[in-house]
């Protein structure tokens, strides 16, 4: 994936000092568990087997690399093949949505190794509100791996784990399965918390704007505020600029698609050309906030007959073929101005009935002779993995 400009993260990883490591790095995570040999990483990067044999030396002496076997060769002696240390470190994503915080904590490779939630009140306020994150990260972190202690849900709490997520239930220990420390492999530091919310806000100040139904947010310094009571460096985004972001670093991901989030909100996170749009002010993406009826009921940003409003009120009417429709309306005008590849759909309401409201975009937009795919995002903590990537992502280039 390309990379967007943007702000230090904060991210401080000694071996990381070039972005010839950073090139390797990503490789190393892309080939996952089976690696990758210093010959490919030459072949792929267009370095010199010289300078590849120096960076891999380097990294594999900071823990974040590793042999993981030999393969054949087409003459000579096979080849050593190197694989990405997931445990070499981990970061926190937290999802602060309008009524609900999740918090979870992956490994390098971006894998959830334990996971929390619990009730929010955003209208409670910034005080209150990052009291709560702060608990919960505070929580998660007595959790990870060697910090002595296993991790558990809270109080009653049920937990189900999607697809590369690590299940927490009933106060049960974890099983970690993949995401646990190898033996002779040390755990790595916590390098940092991304934090996904909704929007709008400003993503390089770290602060929020006048969040819809919110407006007490606009401006609170949450990004400094939260950083300062956790002591890790802390980045803010919005919570689909996040989805995105995380969608984006899957094997195979299109070069440019949208993801549309339905839950308390409705907008939408871009990739162009491989990369997450935000523009300069944080404010592309504002999905939910187009006008398609004028004249329409209000809308708590304080336009009229925007796509969110009109959106959710078939939602809470039980309407969803046409709150789907309406979806759908939406994404045809991103897939006519943007021309992208793939339309993905993801959030709670979605997850919900997927089917419906997959098939009733797939009707809209081809009604109107657009033959973009439409996937459903079937990870149900896709802002929340998204968020552990703001953090993550810098350190392989992206």
């Amino acid at each position: 994936m390309k990379r967007e400009q943007r702000d230090q993260s904060g991210v401080n990883v000694p071996a990381l000092r070039s972005h010839n490591a950073a090139l390797v790095l990503d490789l190393l995570r892309t080939a996952g568990e089976a690696g990758i040999s210093r010959l490919e990483l030459a072949e792929r990067t267009g370095l010199t087997p010289q300078a590849v044999s120096k960076i891999t030396a380097r990294l594999r002496a900071e823990g974040l690399a590793a042999e993981a076997g030999h393969r054949a060769s087409t003459g000579g002696k096979p080849r050593t093949v190197l694989r990405l240390v997931p445990s070499a470190g981990y970061a926190v994503g937290v999802h602060l949505d309008r009524d609900e915080l999740t918090t979870l904590l992956t490994d390098l490779a971006g894998t959830v190794v334990s996971l929390r939630r619990r009730p929010v009140d955003l209208g409670e306020g910034a005080g209150p509100v990052l009291d709560a994150v702060t608990g919960e990260v505070r929580a998660l972190l007595a959790t990870r791996p060697g910090a002595g202690e296993p991790a558990v849900a809270g109080p009653g709490e049920s937990i189900e784990a999607g697809p590369g997520e690590v299940s927490v239930a009933d106060g049960e220990p974890i099983a970690a399965g993949e995401a646990s420390v190898t033996d002779g492999e040390s755990a790595g530091p916590v390098l940092g918390v991304g934090v996904a919310m909704p929007g709008p806000l400003d993503h390089r100040a770290g602060v929020p704007g006048r969040v819809t139904g919110f407006p007490s947010w606009d401006g609170y310094p949450v990004r400094d505020e939260l950083a300062r009571r956790l002591g890790l460096p802390v980045v803010l985004d919005k919570d689909t600029n996040a989805a995105a972001l995380g969608l984006a670093l899957r094997p195979g991901a299109p070069g440019s698609f949208a993801y549309v989030h339905l839950g308390t909100g409705l907008g939408a996170g871009l990739v162009l050309g491989g990369a997450p749009l935000r523009g300069d002010r944080t404010g592309a993406g504002e999905f939910g906030h187009q006008t398609v009826q004028l004249d329409g009921p209000p809308c708590g940003c304080g336009g009229r007959g925007c796509l969110e409003v009109l959106c959710l009120a078939e939602v809470a009417r039980g309407e969803l073929a046409e709150a789907a429709r309406i979806l759908g309306t939406g994404a045809a005008n991103l897939v006519r101005l943007l021309d992208i590849d793939q339309v993905l759909l993801g959030g709670r309401v979605v997850l919900g009935a997927p089917g419906a409201f997959a098939d009733g975009v797939r009707e809209v937009l081809a009604g109107l002779g657009l033959p973009t795919p439409v996937v459903v995002a079937t990870a149900p903590q896709a802002v929340a993995v998204g968020a552990a990537w703001l953090v993550l992502a810098p350190i392989f280039g992206q």
